[in-house]
């Protein structure tokens, strides 16, 4: 279980890669990819992930009130069925760009 940032400075994005499940264990790890750093627009790569529980739901939403960012600004990509059926019951498609 990992999280790892992809930073691209001159278009001011970055990307965030979770691998395992996305829980409370990587509470730490995830906010360090995107504090500090409100100015960047953000994708968060969810090939590797294959289960998010409330605690990984939660920490999305913290990441998008810490943002300011207007719904739809943040990217959630490459997500697996049983993953997007969790982002989906959970609304969380009204908030997050889901691919």
């Amino acid at each position: 279980m990992t999280v790892e940032a992809q930073m691209d400075s001159a278009a001011k994005h970055i990307t965030i890669l979770i691998e395992g499940a996305f829980g409370f264990n990587l509470v730490q790890e995830f906010r360090r990819c995107y504090n500090d750093r409100q100015e960047f627009r953000f994708t968060i790569d969810l090939r590797k992930v294959d289960y998010i529980d409330s605690a990984g739901l939660g920490m999305l939403l913290n990441m998008h009130n810490y943002l300011g960012q207007e719904d739809g600004m943040i990217r959630i990509t490459n997500t697996l069925p049983q993953v997007r059926k969790i982002l989906t019951i959970s609304r969380f498609d009204k908030k997050f760009a889901i691919e």
